[in-house]
């Protein structure tokens, strides 16, 4: 990624220096069909002209272009020679005038990595697909610009494409004289706009609100995905979703949406799960789904849709200034999503899904050695890359979750509606946000935000129950404790349930809501009351923290977990008992142990597919070697024994059928996958579709029970995109030396991969019952790392570095070998530095609960 960078003072004296009136972008697509180029990369020919003035006249600045070369570039008229300003990424402008025209006619490279301008061949029909993806600063790759969120402007761009294409772009566009124009936007940052086209099946729709004062605002409405996909596009569901948060925004902001049009791409090979470009947000297209999945992934999807309409005007509307405060627009988009997709969509139990998966993201985040404010420092891009983290997005969204229950909702709403409006189409920092909330409530936010914003950490929170001669509640108090690394002690606003068998079922009898602050905090309300057997801190989940349990609680929940009656109490009680997992405070069997007791008996099915996630987690990473056999075992036997007796046809059987698939390991659960998959074994309601085929497959190739023949018969069947991934999974899977130094070369030695296929290939070169056939790539991985990481894109460098680091070679000599690479690399590229240090933090987290669970035998 050499010269690819750009610091935040960098980006500060030039938007000191500079203000952009507007863009002209005009692109060539039709090369993106044909023969592929005898030499060099497939381009497109870009040209550029940016209006922009100048606060010191005769001073230089730079503008931003990553591209294989520039045929022309003038500056106010004035031509320049491209190969003395131009160096591969940045064009230096010199001697600028109060007002300012440059004009850049570059060739840029279509993308394999999903950043610029990117390129899909489909497999099943070899149409051509294209769309752009550029947070955090990958607009460069496509046309010359000034690459930073606060130097907005209006865009307009044309487009040129091949015969029976369509193009989209964030305004409205038509096509005149084989020209696609687009309708100019609004002030907007370079990283939020869009270009898509292709064959595209495209559905439309539209949208009507009209507003207390008689006006009516029409949206109209567009979806498409692949050609190959439309059979599986369930438009409608997602024209649903869309509504129902336009009409929840609407009432709850005060703020007609600003950006006319609203079509939602579904992409292929896109990194990220969505981004809310103005006017044309994209999407992984897995969020098509192929076949049957639970209403989990369905809740998933309606939040992701919400998350980046909440960005509209959290984030387009109004942009943070720079990176530090990328969650003015992350946290706020999450908190939202989860909002809305509760007080809008048939999703009612969506604060159950945060608690349980988005806050498990959190709470690893905040206790690696990367951890950070959520009012970050980021010193440049790459920083920034890296911070779409789930401090960012989870920890910040948790962090507005309590302060609405801090200044209460009205107070919080109206804060975002004034902050809408003294903001539009402008940046922002921390304290502009601090000032409308604090005008609303009444509050010191300055307090509140030095101690959740500007610290980092995550705080335990642990009852202490004394009783009287009766059996009474003499004193309860919670006792707050912070790791010794990030040592702040956090007011917490929190509701304390107290629980006791009822008529055969555990059930909350007293609750009381406090502000926990310092070390200890007495609950006054709740003395006098009766015994509990269980006492849970942070009950409704009004803020963030780690819950723990006194042992009366403990001894409670592994007698009865499962008779708990309300899901969002259960799903807490799970996700602190994992948390004790990770910090070896629980060993590993006990919890495994408790998912295999109580899993079946969980009615929420994304908490459910949530345990699956953590015992397989459990069992590979915290469990005692010379249990894992056994573990491996139970788990099997277990997923085997509910998947028979699940209701037919419900979406509890699918999930265990996936759980299965993962955790078989020994021949009679092999024989039963392979009888479901050649129909001689059929389970009633269980529909074995394409999608249960591959993953089925997945288990047997990793355990070398199908090999290539019976791969290549299945892509035959399934000769599609999602199918081709599919493939190269399953081939890296197989345990075979020669397959793993094959998929190695693919990924370290070869960028001949997409992105899409790096990631298949990954995850198939890993596998836990391979850990002896992959140690050889330890010593490989520490030599090659540094190499991989100046020679990709960040994104294929993130990738390959996090996906090849040696996890499943739990040792002390793995530990040493990532200390040894991080002491003889202090130089190394800090981003570099930070993922090394991550996965050197899970594999000795790893470590200390794997002595939790052997310690457990003493």
């Amino acid at each position: 990624m050499p010269g690819e960078n750009l610091t935040r003072d960098e980006a500060r004296e030039r938007a000191a220096l500079l203000s952009v009136d507007g863009y002209d972008v005009s692109l060539d697509l039709r090369s993106a069909v044909g023969d592929e180029p005898a030499d060099g990369p497939r381009t497109f020919r870009s040209v550029t002209t940016v209006r922009f003035r100048c606060a010191e006249p005769g001073a230089t600045t730079f503008a931003d272009l990553i591209a294989p070369g520039v045929t022309a570039l003038s500056l106010n008229g004035r031509d320049l020679d491209p190969s003395e300003v131009f160096d591969g990424t940045r064009i230096v402008l010199e001697d600028l005038a109060a007002d300012n025209e440059l004009v850049v006619d570059a060739q840029c490279a279509y993308s394999r990595t999903g950043e610029g301008l990117h390129r899909f061949v489909d497999p099943e029909d070899g149409e051509v697909y294209l769309y752009t993806q550029y947070e955090p600063a990958d607009s460069r790759r496509v046309h010359a610009c000034f690459e930073q969120p606060d130097l907005k402007a209006p865009f307009r761009f044309e487009v040129r494409a091949p015969e029976g294409w369509t193009v989209w772009s964030n305004g409205v566009g038509k096509r005149t004289d084989g020209v696609w124009r687009f309708a100019e936007t609004k002030p907007i940052s370079t990283y939020i706009t869009c270009v898509v086209a292709g064959p595209y099946h495209y559905v439309t729709d539209s949208y009507t609100r009209t507003f207390d004062d008689g006006t009516t605002l029409e949206i109209p409405l567009g979806a498409m995905c692949r050609k190959g996909l439309a059979p599986h596009f369930d438009a409608d569901d997602v024209f649903l979703v869309t509504k129902q948060g336009l009409d929840f925004f609407h009432d709850h902001f005060d703020y007609p949406y600003p950006f006319g049009k609203y079509d939602q791409a579904f992409v292929p090979e896109y990194n990220l799960g969505a981004m809310e470009n103005p006017g044309l947000v994209t999407f992984r297209e897995e969020y098509i789904f192929r076949g049957k999945v639970t209403q989990a992934s369905y809740e998933s999807r309606a939040n992701v849709i919400l998350h980046e309409m909440a960005h509209m005007w959290f984030g387009d509307l109004v942009t943070m200034e720079w990176w530090d405060d990328l969650w003015l627009k992350e946290s706020f988009a999450d908190f939202m999503g989860a909002f809305a997709t509760v007080g809008a969509t048939r999703f009612t139990d969506g604060w159950i899904t945060f608690a349980n998966r988005r806050k498990a993201w959190a709470y690893r985040a905040d206790q690696l050695p990367s951890t950070h404010p959520v009012t970050a420092d980021i010193r440049d891009l790459q920083d920034a890359k890296l911070n779409f983290d789930g401090i960012t997005y989870a920890k910040g969204a948790s962090v507005l979750k309590q302060l609405v229950a801090y200044v209460g909702q009205d107070a919080f709403l109206e804060g975002a509606r004034r902050y809408f409006k003294r903001h539009a189409y402008g940046n922002t920092r921390l304290g502009d946000l601090l000032s409308v909330l604090g005008e609303t409530s009444g509050r010191d936010m300055a307090a509140w935000a030095r101690s959740w914003l500007q610290t980092a950490g995550v705080n335990s929170l642990t009852p202490q129950v004394l009783l009287d001669p009766e059996g009474r509640v003499a004193e309860l108090a919670v006792v707050q404790e912070a790791p010794e690394s990030h040592p702040e002690l956090r007011p917490h606003r929190v509701a304390v349930g107290l629980y006791r068998r009822t008529g055969g079922v555990l059930e909350r009898y007293a609750r009381a809501e406090v502000d926990v602050e310092g070390p200890r905090t007495v609950v006054a309300e709740l003395a006098g009351a009766e015994a509990p057997e269980l006492v849970l801190v942070n009950d409704d989940d009004l803020t963030y923290c780690k819950t723990r349990f006194d042992e009366t609680s403990l001894a409670a929940l592994r007698r009865g977990l499962g008779d708990m009656t309300d899901p969002l109490a259960r799903a807490l009680c799970w996700s602190a008992l994992w948390n004790m997992t990770r910090d070896a405070l629980l060993p590993a069997r006990e919890f495994i142990d408790l998912v295999l007791t109580f899993a079946a008996r969980e009615s929420d099915i994304g908490v459910l597919q949530m345990l699956h996630a953590w015992a397989e987690s459990a069992a590979v990473h915290y469990t005692a070697p010379d249990r894992r056999e056994q573990t491996d075992q139970r788990l099997a036997e277990s997923a085997a024994l509910h998947l028979s007796t699940a209701e037919p046809g419900s979406e509890h059987q699918l999930a265990w059928a996936r759980f299965f698939a993962r955790v078989a390991n020994a021949a009679p659960a092999f024989e039963m996958l392979s009888a479901l998959l050649d129909g001689t074994v059929t389970l009633p309601g269980l529909d074995v579709d394409q999608e249960l085929r591959w993953a089925f497959l997945d288990a047997l190739a990793a355990h070398d029970v199908v090999g290539d023949k019976e791969l290549a018969a299945e892509l035959a069947r399934d000769d599609t995109a999602s199918g081709k991934r599919h493939l190269v999974r399953c081939l890296a899977a197989r345990p075979q030396a020669s397959v793993k130094a094959q998929a190695w070369a693919q990924v370290v030695e070869s960028d001949e991969l997409s992105n899409a296929l790096v990631e298949a290939t990954l995850a198939g070169f890993a596998r836990p019952s391979q850990r002896e056939l992959t140690a050889p790539y330890t010593e490989k991985y520490f030599a090659a790392i540094e190499r991989v990481w100046a020679e990709r894109s960040i994104q294929i460098g993130m990738v390959v570095v996090q996906g090849l680091f040696p996890s499943l070679q739990e040792s002390q000599e793995t530990l040493d070998a990532a200390d040894a690479w991080l002491a003889a690399h202090p130089e190394a590229a800090p981003a570099l530095r930070r993922l090394v240090l991550e996965a050197r933090d899970d594999l000795a987290r790893a470590l200390r609960g794997q002595a939790c669970d052997a310690a457990a035998d003493a």
